[in-house]
């Protein structure tokens, strides 16, 4: 039993750092959009913020929050 617990716990704590691979593409993808946009000055200003919002999310650890940050970013990109 104790053998088990101790598995579950190590592949749990394994797969946390799977899952917060995304925020670095969805960052990179919205890094990519910046360059080459067409949209006016107030919204990338807004993007920018949600960016900026995003990435402080994912070095909290808290990556649930900054997906979904980062995805309202892209939303105003049209990405």
């Amino acid at each position: 039993m104790k053998k088990t617990l101790l598995t579950a716990a190590f592949l749990t704590a394994m797969a946390a750092p799977a899952f917060a691979t995304q925020c670095p593409s969805l960052m990179a993808e919205i890094d990519e959009a910046m360059q080459t946009t067409t949209v006016d000055d107030a919204t990338k200003a807004q993007v920018m913020e949600l960016y900026e919002k995003g990435k402080a999310e994912h070095e909290s650890g808290d990556h649930a929050a900054s997906e979904a940050t980062l995805a309202e970013a892209k939303a105003l990109l049209g990405i």
